[in-house]
Order: structure tokens, then C-alpha cells, then sequence
């Protein structure tokens, strides 16, 4: 006993420094009582550090000592303390001359948290497992970002979002769950409310809860498609009380991101004379035509007049086409409260995105540009029939309009950052004309003005309409704990594109002009009128588009469950059992049927110890008779190794719970083409029938063909997935997260006809086969802090995901060499022509490895690319995986925030690394003046330079570039940043009739750390897309 009590005293006393800084703070009130007391736990332990403060006044306060003492002056014997602790309930207790003896009870919040997982809800301490879960406040605070995709960046580990585009309406990201493994969608399931619905259709402020599943005990459940794994979100509903009234309004500054530096003209004429230099022994005669002098470089950024600005463009596109600043809005009110006959929440939310690009007087008659606005209205309605029947009603809809330029290439409007030469022409000429560039008009070097203001108006508009009734009966009069329920659902969604303002397929052409800058001849190439071919005509012959109808949908789904849950003294046992049908059809064609019978069941023993077993029976039609049908089964297991008695009797109060879990679990996937297992035929052409023997005529007949070929085999994608993990929570809440291990192999891959190995004499595309087999592999680890230290909360949380896969078979020719093989590489591995160097000298480039396209066209300074087959030249076979692939392989999140009295304050930085991105940044092609700062560049006194001398006249082959184009996709972002206040104590709050009152500026994407030359998530953007934005946003949340 004595050596226990030196123990326990020994334990104290790494608190002594902790307590002596800590009641520096203390407050203590000059007059009234001195009040003494000891604050316990619920084991009889001295409770360290436990806060005690003056109700009434939180500045007069004190903390316990080590032995759980405290002693507090205070006004009167009337006054009121607040004890608390982390991890257990606060309690107040009255002031008393006596000695107060105080019991804290532990807060099983932790533990008692729900968790949507699929098909139902299970108590977070129960949950076998891998789910990660975030709140529809924590999506709120997302900076004014209207698209829920871009709200889960950061905020849910494993999730890896890619954003391709910032134009309006287009913001949507796409998504992977722990990685890539199949070629075919990578895409997870996302569910609304239970049923399969587009992320697009919810507003962020009816969102309560995002839970993504990513194990196979999680998903199995779902099935088809789940193999990828899935997103649940849950909306709001509302509770029985009084009606409650939220109004949330913000407006967003938009400014757009990073863009490359390009070169302005003056810069870039300069260096053409010192390209030009370099190759004057191989192409002489570019220096009397091409070669300019200081005076008339000079002209270009400094020129003495308009005219000669018009001669001599110098055109900053971004400054010239893009604002410094544009806005978005958001207006949303909700009404939720409740009878005990029936609880209600109703949504209305509009939402508004503005245009980056800036608007101009338009002569034309319409208003072009681009922007996005949508309206959400839900209403979920819960109705307690009787004291066991339950009917819930979700109605939902939306109606999205998408407004951008008419023409066939959008992409034409944002070229100009890429790949237009500031001193190709003018914009709009103070003629009215647009420029172009009369010596060499082709498509790179086309006007991204023109095409923004004078290519019309589309108008895509999106509606849906989404209605699902669920009828809950309670059958506990037949079996306690036994519940079952039916749904019905029917979406509609109704697309059409093209309506609004044509103007790029009328019967004139547009006006264009072009001043040579060498002699001041102006060309152009403009319309004449009809009359007399000698008038200037200013073209205005658009017309109106109807448009036409497109992404059209209709889903139905229907499905009925039973639910079995009791708890039968320490052991508790659960059952779910659930069957759903599907219908989906697009348009005219025959609809899709889906079919599934799913189990699981669940138990646990003391809070100690979890069993779970889930069931999947699944159909797709996609499939032949005998494969149709698949059984797809998982397991996991916890162990809560906290609650074990010997655990306990180890005293380590700083451990408030310890789980370790494992799952492992098969689940199908049905994610490619329709008919797949059967011949299909096609009807087109015809013959001559040679009647004369001079060009016949056709045959009034039409041929018949075999368009595709069938594989009866085909059957399902596996995906075999494997997750251990520990959760932990330590230090009273102080710290808690997880680490996941998680490992998968997709087996059964379906591979098209183009990917597979079939030879030359085949003669008809090869059907597709369950061929491919991939295998990927990585860790989750996530920490959150939270400490409370009287007014003051600091809290936050940090995330690291790791995955990268391999593939293992991709049904790939026996004799192609292993490093031009997809198998031993990740899926989708980048590919190039490695550069080692540069060629210094004349010597050094004739003693290296030709090239066997345009060989001639080298000059010293140029990369040495590697001949990595060793065949004494350079071909395309020496290109050899290089770098990551496009999806990165570590995302990290890191988020800090502090919270006192009303006030709260956080950022949230979040990156990626291990990714590789191709960037086009071509200097001088096709005789164009364009050029980028990249950095230093190759000469004879600069040899270790960045980058090689750019080429003007020379035809380079693709070997030359090497890996120049290809950058660490690497970046780290300021993603998040709010301050708020809530005023919800305020006397003229209550006054006013108003709850509570949160006022609050945040912003998305504030800053950005890359290697990158422009803001870009994606290479699926291609060359250029709409410029990312940074995002400011002001407003306000009010609660009646």
C-alpha cells in the first residue's frame, strides 16, 4: 500500500510545472466567501486540472491541483460555479463555506455518436468499419462555394478531390475514394437520403451529415458500383418544438488564380533575336527576315500613340479579358419544427455565379458571357401515424441554368492565356474590327475576344424533380427490437442545351483586320454588301436557337427492409436485411434494371468485443444469364481493448478508448457497356450493283452487319478489400483520429477490345473480357485535438492519405518490353523521353545518339534524351515511364482553430503531393511570338541552365522536349480561413425576436504554393481551362 501511494505521488508530479503556470491566470474576487471543495471522478480519483469558474463571472476561476482541490474567493454563499473537465459533464454546484465535494461523470458523447452508415445508423463505438463522417456545419464553412463537391476538399480523409474548371455551373470536382483501380470509372456511389442522386441536385445548407464508406465491410451492402466506394448524405429533418427560421445570405469576391507568365511582347521579340542568333549558321536567312532592332522592339511597350498601339500590339490577355474581381451570391431560408403528429424542414436556397470574364458594350444586340444560377427547394416531412407507424416524405427539386458562349469549341475563349502572342493583333481594333492574324490564321492563334463576345449565347438548363415515401412500422408487439420499413422513389431530370443566341452558323462572316507591324499595311477580311460589293457591312445576321433536349433521366426505386436490434444483458445482437429494385432509363433507350438482396448482421459483447457480416446478392442486366447474378460477402471485426478489465486495473486514466478493427470482404462492380455479352448488329451502306459495269448504281438494298462482337463470359469486376485500423482517444478528449492500413486487389477487370492484345489478322474489334487485375494499397492516418481552458476552446485536426496502386495483368503482348508494359506500373503511369543534360558543344552533340526524325534540326544546347533500349538511336520506343501519375498519391490536411466567448477563428491548409501534370508551354510555334518565363535558359556561358533555348524555325520532333512540359504537380493551399461572431446572448438580441445572430467573412483557395505555372487540380482540363478563383466571402447566419 505504501509503494502504491509513492507511486501515485510520483505520477503527480509532471503536473506541478503544468498547475504553477496555469494558476498564474487564476482570477480571485476581492471580498464575499472563500469556498473550498475536491473534484472526483466517478471512480473516486482526484480529477487534475479540472476548470472552475464563477458562473456569473468567468474572468474570477481557478483549475484544481494535483490532488483535486481547489479554493475560490467568490461574492456571496448565492454564487454559482461551473466545473468542468474534457471527456466528462460539466456540473454546476452552489457556493458554500463548507467543503464541496464534486463527482464528474464521464461524457460518453464520443462513443454515443451516430454514424450513417449503409442502410441505417450505428453508435461510432460499434462501427467495425471505415467511415469517416462530417457535419453539414463544417461544409457551411467552406468559403462561398456552391457546388458540395468542392466542399468535401480537405474535410474527409481519403477523399481526393480534383477540380477541372472554374467556370460557373462547371465547378463540380471529380472524386476518388483511396485511390485509383479499374480503368474503367473510378467514380464513387453517391447516395441522397438512400436513393442514387447527383451531388449537383443538394445544396450545401440542407446538408446534415456526409459520411463516405470506403471498406469492403462499409460498401458490400451497395453492391454494385460500391466497389468504388460511397458517399452518404443525409439532409435535414426537423424536431418536435416550436418552428425555428434560419436566413443565411453571403456574397462572394471571386479573383482569379495563378495563370503562366507569359512573356509581353517587347520581352518576347527580344528573345526571338537571341534565338534567332543562335541558330544563324543553320537557317541564316531568319535574320534578315525575322531579326528586329531595339527601335522597333522599343515601339512595343512604349509606343507614341494609339495608332502606333494598334500597330504595335502588346496585349496582357488576362488584364484585357479578365476582371479583377467578380461576385457570386447565395441566399438560403429553412423552416424546420414539429408536432407529435408530424416534424417538418423545409428549404429554399438560390445561388448565383458570376463571371470572371469582363463584360463589354455589346453592338450586337445580346449580352454575352458566362454564369450559373440555381434554385433548391426540399421539404422532408415525417408523420407518427400511430405510436408504432412512421410515413416520411422527402420532396426535392432543382432548377439550374448554365449560361456560356455559343460556338463548338469553348475552349477557344480561354486559349489566349496559352498559347495567343501578345503582338498577334489587337481584340477589337478601334474600327470595330476583330484582329487576326492574317500571315498564319489557324486555330492556335485565333481571337479569344471574338469568340467570347461574338460567338452568341447557350443556355443549358438542368431540372429535377426527386419525390420518395417511406412507411416505418415498429413490430415490437411481435418481436422486441424488430422495426421494417418500404420505399418508393421516383427522380426525373430534364436537360436541354443550345437554346438562347446562335451566331456562329449565319450566312456571313465576322470583319477582321490585321496591321503588319514591318510596313504598316492593314489587311482585312470582312464582309462586303450584297449591293454593290464596296460597302463596309457590319455582320449582325445571328439568330435564335431552340436548343435540344439532352441528359435526360428517369429513375424509380423501390425497396423494403427489415431491422432487428436487442440488447440481452452484456450482448447485443442486430440484423438488417433489405431488397431493392432499380429502374433507369435515358431518354429513349431501354432502361437499365438493377437488383439487389442484401443481410447483415451484427454483434458485440460488452462494448468489448464486434462481429459484422454483411451479404450482397446483386443483378445487373449488363450480364448474360448465368453471370447475372453475384454473391458478394465481408467480415470485420473490433476489439475495444479500453474497456477490458485488465486494461482498467493498468489505471491509465489518460486512455479514454482504444479500438482496434479489421474487415475484409469482396464486392462487385458492373461499370461498363450494355450488351457486352451478346453480337450486335448494325444497319448502313449498300452496294453497287455493277449493272452496266460503269459505276452501277446502288442497291435499293441496305447492308446488315456485325458492329460488335459479344462475349457470353463476361461477368462481374471483384474487388477484394482489406482495411486494419486503430481508433483512439486520449487525454480526456484531448486527442483522438485513427489509422487505417488498407490494401485492395481488383481482379476481373473489364477490358475493352482496344486495350486488349489481339493481332493485326483478327480482322474486327475484339470483344471485351474480364482480363485486367490491379492492386493498390496505402494508410489513412487523422488526429483531432480539442481543449477547452475556460472561455477559451482550441481545437483542430490533421489528415494524411497515402495510396498507390500497381497493375498486375492488362492482357498485354508476351514480347513487348517489360518497361513499355502497363503491368508492374500504376494505373494510368505517365510516359516520356527522359532528358540527361544538355549537348555544350558541337563535339558533344555529333558524338551523341541521332534521332531518327529530324536529326538536322539539333543544335548544342538541346536536351540529350536517354536511348534507354540501347539500339543506337532515338525513336518512340525510348519513351519510358517518368514521374506519378495524374492522381496524387498523398493528400494532407491540416486545420486550426480557436474559439472565445463568440467569437471563432480557424484556416484549414490542404495539399497534395507525388503527382505529375503536363503543362503545354511551347515557345514560338508556328512562327508565333509567344514565349513563358521558365526560368533560366541554355547558352554556351550558361550550361546547368533550367530549361533549353527555345527554337524558332527548326521542326523539332517530340523527343526534343524531354520532360520539360512535365511538372511536379505538387501544392499546398490556404483552403480555408473564417472569423465569425455569434451573437446569440444578447439582450437586443431577444429583443429583436432573433435567437441568435453569426456574422462571419471567410474564403476558399486564399493562397497557393506550387511548383505548377497555373492553378490546376487536373490534366483533365486539357491544355487550358477557365481560370480557378480564389474565393472572399461576407455573410450572415440568423436563427428566429
Amino acid at each position: 500500500m505504501v509503494m502504491k501511494n509513492v507511486t501515485k505521488n510520483i505520477q503527480k508530479i509532471p503536473f506541478l510545472f503544468f498547475l504553477m503556470l496555469l494558476t498564474c491566470f487564476s482570477a480571485v474576487a476581492q471580498n464575499g466567501i472563500t469556498v473550498k471543495g475536491v473534484v472526483l471522478d466517478g471512480n473516486g480519483d482526484s480529477v487534475i486540472g479540472a476548470s472552475v469558474v464563477l458562473k456569473s463571472d468567468a474572468t474570477v476561476g481557478t483549475i484544481t491541483d494535483i490532488d483535486g482541490n481547489f479554493q475560490l474567493a467568490v461574492p456571496s454563499s448565492n454564487s454559482v460555479l461551473v466545473i468542468s473537465y474534457i471527456g466528462m459533464k460539466t456540473q454546476e454546484v452552489k457556493a458554500s463555506t463548507s467543503l464541496i465535494k464534486v463527482t464528474l461523470q464521464d461524457d460518453s458523447q464520443l462513443l454515443e455518436e451516430v454514424v450513417v452508415v449503409g442502410f441505417g445508423q450505428q453508435k461510432k463505438e460499434s462501427v467495425v468499419g471505415a467511415i469517416a463522417q462530417a457535419s453539414g456545419e463544417k461544409l457551411e464553412r467552406t468559403g462561398g462555394v456552391t457546388s458540395l463537391g468542392q466542399a468535401l476538399s480537405g474535410n474527409l480523409p481519403g477523399v481526393i478531390t480534383m477540380q477541372t474548371s472554374g467556370q460557373p455551373g462547371a465547378e463540380d470536382p471529380q472524386i476518388q475514394i483511396r485511390g485509383v483501380t479499374s480503368w474503367n470509372s473510378s467514380e464513387p456511389l453517391v447516395l441522397v437520403d438512400g436513393i442514387e442522386r447527383p451531388m449537383s441536385s443538394v445544396d450545401i445548407n440542407s446538408v446534415a451529415t456526409i459520411s463516405v464508406l470506403k471498406d469492403a465491410s462499409a460498401t458490400a451492402v451497395f453492391g454494385v458500383r460500391g466497389a468504388n466506394g460511397v458517399i452518404l448524405i443525409t439532409t435535414k429533418r426537423g424536431e418536435e418544438g416550436k418552428a425555428q427560421i434560419q436566413v443565411n445570405a453571403n456574397a462572394t469576391l471571386k479573383f482569379y488564380s495563378k495563370l503562366p507568365d507569359m512573356m509581353d511582347a517587347y520581352d518576347a521579340l527580344h528573345m526571338r533575336n537571341e534565338v534567332i542568333e543562335r541558330e544563324l549558321a543553320w537557317a541564316p536567312e531568319y535574320f534578315s527576315s525575322h531579326y528586329k532592332t531595339q527601335d522597333f522592339i522599343h515601339k512595343y511597350r512604349y509606343p507614341a500613340n494609339a495608332e502606333e498601339a494598334e500597330r504595335y500590339p502588346n496585349m496582357n490577355w488576362a488584364d484585357y479579358l479578365l476582371k479583377d474581381v467578380a461576385t457570386s451570391y447565395n441566399a438560403n431560408v429553412s423552416v424546420s419544427g414539429g408536432t407529435k403528429f408530424v416534424r417538418y424542414y423545409a428549404n429554399v436556397d438560390y445561388s448565383h455565379e458570376g463571371d470572371i470574364y469582363k463584360r463589354v458594350a455589346s453592338t450586337r444586340g445580346y449580352d454575352p458571357g458566362y454564369s450559373y444560377d440555381r434554385f433548391n427547394v426540399r421539404s422532408n416531412l415525417d408523420f407518427t401515424l400511430t405510436k408504432t407507424t412512421k410515413l416520411s416524405v422527402n420532396l426535392s427539386g432543382s432548377h439550374a441554368v448554365t449560361k456560356s458562349p455559343g460556338g463548338q469549341y469553348p475552349n477557344l475563349v480561354w486559349a489566349a492565356f496559352y498559347g495567343t502572342a501578345p503582338d498577334s493583333f489587337v481584340p477589337i481594333y478601334s474600327s470595330g474590327h476583330f484582329g487576326y492574324y492574317q500571315p498564319k490564321p489557324t486555330q492556335s492563334s485565333q481571337n479569344s475576344a471574338e469568340y467570347l463576345y461574338a460567338n452568341g449565347i447557350s443556355y443549358n438548363t438542368n431540372d429535377r424533380l426527386n419525390t420518395d415515401f417511406t412507411l416505418q412500422q415498429d413490430l415490437g408487439f411481435l418481436l422486441k427490437g424488430l422495426r421494417a420499413h418500404v420505399r418508393l422513389a421516383f427522380d426525373n431530370s430534364f436537360g436541354e442545351g443550345g437554346r438562347g443566341v446562335d451566331d456562329t452558323n449565319d450566312w456571313e462572316n465576322e470583319n477582321y483586320k490585321w496591321i503588319d507591324p514591318d510596313t504598316g499595311q492593314v489587311y482585312y477580311s470582312e464582309f462586303q454588301s450584297g449591293l454593290n460589293k464596296l460597302d463596309y457591312y457590319n455582320t449582325k445576321s445571328w439568330g435564335t436557337s431552340a436548343g435540344g433536349t439532352g441528359g435526360a433521366y428517369r429513375r424509380t426505386n423501390y425497396s423494403a427492409q427489415i431491422d432487428y436490434s436487442n440488447t440481452f444483458g452484456q450482448h447485443t445482437v442486430g440484423a438488417m436485411g433489405n431488397f431493392s429494385r432499380e429502374q433507369y432509363a435515358t431518354g429513349s433507350m431501354q432502361p437499365y434494371f438493377r437488383e439487389n438482396w442484401v443481410f447483415r448482421a451484427t454483434y458485440d459483447y460488452a462494448k468489448r468485443y464486434m462481429l459484422e457480416y454483411n451479404g450482397a446478392y446483386n443483378g445487373s442486366e449488363k450480364f448474360a444469364d448465368e453471370y447475372r447474378f453475384g454473391f458478394f460477402n465481408s467480415g470485420a471485426v473490433g476489439w475495444m481493448l479500453s474497456e477490458e478489465p485488465l486494461f482498467k486495473k493498468l489505471n491509465a486514466k489518460w486512455v479514454d478508448m482504444l479500438k482496434f478493427r479489421a474487415s475484409l470482404g469482396q464486392i462487385g462492380d458492373d461499370n461498363a457497356g450494355r450488351w457486352l455479352y451478346m453480337d450486335t448488329w448494325a444497319s448502313g451502306g449498300s452496294f453497287r450493283q455493277g449493272l452496266t459495269g460503269i459505276n452501277g448504281s446502288d442497291s435499293p438494298y441496305t447492308w446488315w452487319y456485325q458492329s460488335a462482337m459479344g462475349n457470353p463470359n463476361v461477368k462481374w469486376e471483384i474487388a477484394t478489400k482489406l482495411d486494419l485500423a486503430v481508433d483512439f482517444s486520449f487525454l480526456g478528449g484531448l486527442f483522438a483520429g485513427s489509422f487505417d492500413y488498407f490494401h485492395e486487389k481488383r481482379s476481373d477487370i473489364l477490358l475493352d477490345g482496344g486495350r486488349r492484345a489481339i493481332p493485326d489478322y483478327f480482322g474486327a474489334t475484339a470483344p471485351t473480357a474480364n482480363l485486367g487485375e490491379i492492386e493498390s494499397e496505402g494508410y489513412e492516418f487523422e488526429l483531432r485535438w480539442n481543449k477547452v481552458l475556460g472561455d477559451w476552446r482550441i481545437w483542430g485536426n490533421a489528415s494524411l492519405t497515402h495510396a498507390e496502386s500497381e497493375v498486375i495483368e492488362a492482357d498485354e503482348p508476351m514480347l513487348k518490353p517489360a518497361y513499355q508494359k502497363e503491368a508492374g506500373k500504376a494505373i494510368n503511369q505517365t510516359y516520356s523521353y527522359v532528358d540527361k543534360g544538355y549537348y555544350n558543344t558541337w563535339d558533344e552533340l555529333y558524338g551523341s545518339t541521332a534521332h531518327d526524325t529530324n536529326d538536322q534540326f539539333r543544335l548544342p544546347g538541346n536536351y540529350i534524351i536517354l536511348d534507354y533500349d540501347a539500339d543506337g538511336v532515338i525513336t518512340q520506343n525510348d519513351q519510358v515511364p517518368y514521374g506519378y501519375t495524374g492522381i496524387p498519391q498523398n493528400s494532407m490536411n491540416a486545420q486550426f482553430g480557436v474559439d472565445w466567448k463568440g467569437w471563432s477563428f480557424f484556416v484549414q491548409f490542404y495539399g497534395v503531393n507525388n503527382v505529375t501534370r503536363f503543362v503545354n508551354l511551347a515557345s514560338f510555334e508556328e512562327f508565333r511570338n509567344i514565349s513563358y518565363y521558365e526560368g533560366s535558359y541554355w547558352d554556351k556561358y550558361n550550361t546547368n541552365a533550367d530549361v533549353p533555348m527555345p527554337r524558332w524555325g527548326a521542326l523539332q520532333n517530340s523527343y526534343t522536349q524531354g520532360t520539360r512540359y512535365l511538372f511536379d504537380g505538387s501544392y499546398l493551399r490556404l483552403k480555408y480561413a473564417e472569423l465569425a461572431y455569434t451573437f446569440n446572448s444578447k439582450s437586443w438580441i431577444k429583443k429583436l425576436g432573433m435567437n441568435s445572430l453569426r456574422l462571419y467573412v471567410n474564403g476558399n483557395n486564399l493562397f497557393l504554393w506550387s511548383s505548377m505555372p497555373d492553378d490546376r487540380e487536373s490534366n483533365t482540363g486539357g491544355g487550358s481551362a477557365y481560370p480557378t478563383q480564389r474565393r472572399v466571402n461576407v455573410g450572415f447566419r440568423l436563427t428566429l
